[in-house]
């Protein structure tokens, strides 16, 4: 059974704060009673079920970890104002008891609220892909975290086969490509998953291009696993760091809400781009591209 740990070590893990703030996940499959066991195995085939009407997972197997962790009694019941009706000081009482019973059953012990990264749907793939190319993929993922991996992005397919930008977006050749080919590097075959999920994924892809269609940030990461040609990545020329940041393309200033992600996104593809090294493709690299069609 997983188990999500606040501010605690763990096997590659490093700190210079104590952990404060950390909050990873890790599997005991001895921990959790049956019932327990039983409960979550039934909160994912409801969400498996309501998965393309109710696209976010709302936290519920932290929340359910959380609440048992911090037993704060029944939390009210929920007031409902009709429209033209008076509200009450008992009605604003009770909703703000509601809200504060809420929020302290699922905060961590050490003060902060945990919360899944939810939304974006391209940030588990370019791991799976670096650590395959790495040589490192069983290394550090264990069997229970690839069997995760898989479900998480078969939970986010969409009806039509491919997969989105987001978990709530319509599918996109960023979002399908780039999950059809974590699936494939964790051991999922060309006709796997439920009705047929890998082929479907497949066929939109092929359906809207190919490969080739993919947009730069897709490039560079088919190119990390040797798939694509380098030549076809869009230039990321490391002088743009020499130029004053007072120009608007200076890497340094990319989307400031997201700054630090895009330096560091720029930084690493820089330096890999100078050096387009890869190996030898492995067989499972040659039928992944040869299913996406990938031209250059």
């Amino acid at each position: 059974m997983w188990k999500l740990k606040i501010a605690e070590d763990g096997p590659w893990l490093s700190t210079l704060n104590n952990h404060i703030g950390r909050q990873h996940w890790e599997f005991d499959r001895d921990s959790g009673t049956p019932e327990e066991v039983a409960q979550v195995e039934k909160v994912r085939q409801e969400f498996k079920k309501n998965r393309f009407r109710v696209k976010q997972s709302a936290d519920v197997l932290m929340r359910m970890q959380l609440t048992k962790e911090n037993p704060r009694g029944e939390i009210p019941e929920r007031v409902v104002v009709k429209e033209g009706e008076e509200i009450t000081e008992e009605a604003v009482t009770t909703t703000l008891r509601r809200a504060i019973s809420f929020y302290s059953s699922i905060q961590a012990h050490d003060g902060h609220w945990p919360s899944e990264s939810a939304g974006p749907l391209f940030f588990i793939q370019p791991l799976v892909i670096a650590l395959y190319v790495t040589g490192g993929l069983n290394a550090v993922l264990s069997s229970e975290h690839q069997k995760e991996i898989k479900r998480y992005l078969y939970n986010h397919q969409n009806e039509d086969g491919g997969w989105g930008l987001h978990t709530e977006g319509e599918s996109t050749m960023f979002g399908s490509a780039l999950s059809y080919i974590a699936l494939r590097l964790l051991g999922e075959g060309t006709e796997d998953g439920e009705d047929m999920a890998i082929a479907r994924g497949r066929q939109w892809i092929l359906d809207h291009g190919g490969l080739v269609a993919i947009p730069s940030w897709g490039k560079f990461w088919v190119s990390v696993l040797g798939i694509y040609e380098w030549s076809g990545c869009n230039p990321m020329p490391p002088e743009f760091w020499l130029l004053p940041k007072i120009f608007p393309i200076h890497p340094g200033t990319y989307i400031i809400s997201l700054i630090n992600e895009y330096k560091i996104l720029y930084l690493y593809k820089v330096w890999i781009l100078l050096i387009e090294e890869i190996g030898f493709l492995c067989e499972t690299q040659i039928h992944i591209q040869s299913e996406c069609k990938v031209l250059y």
